[in-house]
């Protein structure tokens, strides 16, 4: 598959949707990486004199219960969250992609096994299952990667099968194993790459989900730990004063819809870009 075949990247031109969600991700992308230049204040320091401030010139979305800028410590905490989201899911999507392939490849009693685990996985929901792994390994931002990327490991591994038994039955597969082809030499060769596209636009799409459960994980105190700013815990912290100080759910809670939009339109675009049969 040519992830920069022409009329792929002339589709997602096109595409204004996803151009969009491309423009908001450069955003959210580059307030996270130049967090520490961004964010005006200190997120640690406080001020207990300027407590419940509400947004002005000097503090564009308000001060918390300690006097914390809440614009600087949603800037911090949108690192978090990229990060969290996007390593979770990448370690999924490595993972549950080998095992998915690899069993739809071999068949017989291990594609029966997988099969069996896949099914019994999915249905916890994303959320349980990481709130059950994070309550076992405990909290933390580590854990939290751990916890998420375990919960969708099921589902790459369910994207990555069907294909994969489809693919084996292929002639070009065949002929490459009656040539004396290694397993290894065709599940990574002639197989994965073919799984690219349906795997990165499921990702892209899943990358916003992880973000929604490091947010839930952080809000029920299983996430990442104070002083480390995140969106869940600041919305945590807000829905308890929200009738004195608004501000300090409203700002995390758009942001997080701000980022979850970002990647589910840029989903949309990557389709287009990596689905041949919409290029027709």
């Amino acid at each position: 598959m040519l992830l920069f075949d022409k009329k792929a990247l002339a589709a997602f031109r096109q595409n204004k949707i996803a151009l969009v969600g491309l423009g908001m991700l450069v955003i959210i992308v580059g307030t996270a990486l130049f967090a520490d230049f961004i964010a005006p204040f200190d997120v640690r320091d406080q001020h207990v004199k300027d407590r419940y401030q509400p947004p002005s010139m000097e503090h564009f979305m308000g001060t918390d219960e300690f006097g914390r800028d809440v614009f600087s410590r949603v800037v911090v905490g949108s690192r978090i969250s990229m990060m969290v989201g996007i390593i979770s899911i990448s370690l999924a999507m490595v993972a549950g992609v080998l095992l998915g392939a690899y069993a739809g490849f071999k068949g017989g009693w291990i594609d029966q096994v997988l099969t069996k685990v896949i099914d019994a996985l999915m249905t916890f929901p994303s959320l349980i299952l990481g709130i059950l792994v994070v309550s076992a390994l405990g909290p933390g931002e580590r854990n939290a990667v751990i916890a998420i990327a375990i919960a969708f490991v099921p589902r790459f591994a369910r994207v990555a099968r069907g294909p994969s038994i489809v693919l084996r039955e292929n002639e070009f597969i065949m002929a490459s194993r009656a040539c004396g082809a290694t397993d290894f030499r065709v599940l990574f060769v002639h197989i994965l790459p073919n799984l690219v596209g349906e795997v990165v636009v499921m990702g892209s799409l899943w990358v916003s989900t992880a973000i929604i459960i490091e947010a839930s994980l952080s809000f029920l105190g299983l996430g990442v730990q104070p002083p480390t700013p995140s969106w869940g815990m600041m919305i945590k912290a807000g829905v308890e004063e929200i009738q004195m100080a608004p501000w300090l759910a409203i700002f995390p809670g758009l942001a997080i819809s701000f980022a979850v939009l970002a990647f589910n339109l840029l989903g949309d675009g990557l389709r287009d870009l990596l689905d041949p049969k919409l290029l027709k």
